[in-house]
């Protein structure tokens, strides 16, 4: 009697599967990244290639999207993050007026143009048009922060389109499932029903964050261990989704609503850079089995199809995309840059065609070509973006006459954001006999500048491409003066790295921007109020008739004491730690033996 093999395990079933994706992951991203391709077609690829309608390498493809969905969900997550609410305040025109009328006018388009031109019916247009109009958040928002232009007004505008068109997931999910010829979706909740649950579950989530997770983080804090972030942020992200997924409503929601809750916590970047490595990892499963999933058979069989539609999208979206953003106060250079811009589908498109393929809206072969169609538009976006750079930047109508850093000499120096802060440094190194170069993105502040005979150039100096035209590749130092909270070591790092010679210094407006700075090598970081502070606290121990040798003690004391906390600060990355070491009534710095217990 033959002897059967041995049933192969599910740990070796992982093992080898693990081995073969992320071996091929790391080789085509590497490739794709080489020829400035993003690495997100090279995870598409890779999963084509390893996936059942390749070689045969890998399966299970379905099972392994499931499961990488939870790299969109710490997407939305991080960019939840981003948003302080005063900055999401700042910015409400544009995510809910130029990011619900780009989602609307090019899902209308593209519905039509489906509907019209390929036969599909009214419903299954509707559920592949709407999901062409959102763009690559994974592709668009990294190529913006490492190029370090996301807090830019034309960053801004983009991050808004963005961040609406992660928002538009839950409506579309809706859509989609009001839609659905399934009988099992019959029995699901009404449309009103599930906009009641949507609104309950973000008021629980906010009250859940500032009741309990606030406190949570806080205890965490006073142990300094970075194991403990790392599962308080991950709890946070799987809770809020696992909530949503209960009430069938979206689990990106779910995880961007829990961003937005501790942007404004002290420990926002801890978290961040904590969660960022699962990020990634899992972000890059899910375009894996995206291409592992993809039907390559019937997308060989349509080649000019799934080519002219991809054509077909990307010329759409750029001019609906780039008409809206002219109408919305952009100049025409940089509008046409934000077309091209966001101008592909994007990965969440891959979701929402699973969604309609489950509600029996379109067959397994039309999600298969209409995921092909993306990812092709997806390779167009490397291209576009270095196109897009040349319209993106105009300088503002106020600012339109004045001129720019390309003429400008060559300095030692360059001082970006020529305030109160900037002009004291500059007038020092001036002083000395160094060339400075002076650059301010406020056209006011220029012009007050310009009355004391003072060259102040225009411009936006967080832009490499400013500071290339600045003659940053010649300067020995870049001094970032600018009163900026949210300037950070992402910002920050591209900067660096493209001008290793200078050295970077900047001005932090408090202790928490500080240690928000500490991952980047700079060679100094000065808090804003610190020194005149200090200055005050001597005047004041002066005006209550303290001796001098005491103030010196006692300064003395602080800067060293101040020293030791931000020390032990930067090495558990939070504001918390060291606390014991603060000055309060019964523990100050009062070490000095005073003979006279009458004097103050």
């Amino acid at each position: 009697m033959p002897t059967l093999p041995a049933p192969v395990s599910a740990t070796e079933i992982l093992l080898s599967d693990g081995v073969i994706l992320l071996g091929a992951a790391l080789l085509f991203v590497i490739l794709f990244r080489r020829f400035g391709l993003g690495a997100v077609l090279g995870y598409l690829v890779a999963g084509a290639l390893v996936g059942p309608q390749g070689l045969g390498l890998v399966g299970g493809g379905e099972s392994k999207l499931a499961i990488a969905e939870i790299g969109i969900v710490l997407l939305l997550f991080l960019v939840g993050l981003e948003l302080h609410p005063a900055r999401l305040w700042r910015l409400k025109k544009d995510i809910f007026a130029l990011g619900m009328a780009q989602v609307v006018l090019c899902g209308c388009a593209l519905t039509a143009i489906i509907f019209y031109f390929t036969g599909f019916t009214w419903g299954a247009a509707i559920a592949l048009g709407l999901p062409l109009a959102l763009s690559s958040t994974a592709q668009v928002l990294p190529g913006l922060k490492s190029s370090g232009r996301i807090n830019s007004p034309f960053g801004e505008k983009i991050f808004s389109i963005l961040l609406f068109q992660d928002l538009s997931i839950v409506p579309l999910i809706t859509i989609v499932a009001a839609l659905s010829r399934n009988p099992a979706d019959a029995g699901g909740p009404p449309g009103w029903m599930t906009a009641a649950y949507t609104v309950a579950a973000i008021a629980g989530l906010v009250l859940a964050g500032r009741f309990i997770l606030r406190p949570l983080l806080s205890l965490v804090g006073r142990f300094g261990e970075r194991e403990l972030f790392v599962t308080v942020g991950l709890f946070t992200v799987l809770a809020a989704a696992a909530l949503m997924h209960s009430l069938h409503l979206s689990t990106a929601l779910g995880a961007f609503v829990a961003g937005v809750m501790l942007a404004d916590s002290p420990y926002r970047h801890e978290i961040e850079a904590d969660v960022e490595p699962f990020r990634s990892i899992l972000l890059g499963l899910f375009f894996l089995a995206v291409g592992m999933v993809l039907d390559l058979n019937t997308v060989a069989a349509n080649p000019v199809f799934v080519v002219g539609m991809a054509l077909m999208l990307v010329a759409t979206k750029a001019a609906i995309i780039a008409g809206l953003a002219r109408l919305f106060g952009m100049d025409w250079r940089p509008a046409l840059g934000a077309g091209l811009l966001l101008s592909q589908g994007g990965e969440f498109g891959f979701v929402l065609f699973a969604q309609a393929q489950g509600a029996l809206l379109i067959a397994p072969e039309a999600a298969s070509l209409f995921s092909a169609i993306v990812t092709f538009s997806m390779a167009t976006t490397p291209f576009l973006m270095l196109f897009a750079r040349r319209f993106e930047f105009a300088a503002p109508k106020e600012g339109a006459d004045l001129p720019g850093p390309d003429n400008a000499p060559r300095g030692t120096a360059i001082i970006v954001g020529y305030g109160r802060f900037g002009q004291t440094v500059a007038q020092m190194l001036i002083g000395h006999g160094f060339a400075v170069v002076s650059i301010d993105k406020k056209p006011a502040q220029i012009e007050v500048s310009q009355r004391f005979d003072t060259k102040v150039y225009y411009g936006d100096g967080t832009r490499i491409d400013l500071l290339h035209r600045a003659g940053a590749d010649e300067a020995r130092l870049i001094a970032f003066c600018i009163d900026d909270p949210s300037l950070d070591s992402r910002t920050l790092q591209p900067i660096a790295e493209a001008f290793p010679q200078a050295a970077l210094m900047v001005r932090a407006f408090d202790r928490k921007q500080l240690l928000a700075l500490q991952d980047i090598d700079l060679a100094a970081v000065v808090r804003e109020v610190y020194e005149s502070a200090i200055c005050m606290g001597v005047q004041a121990m002066q005006a209550l008739g303290v001796p001098p040798q005491e103030i010196e003690e006692v300064e003395r004391q602080y800067r060293a004491n101040d020293q030791q906390r931000l020390a032990l600060q930067i090495e558990h990355g939070s504001l918390i730690a060291a606390k014991d070491l603060m000055y309060r009534p019964g523990r100050g710095m009062r070490l000095l033996t005073r003979g006279d217990g009458d004097k103050p």
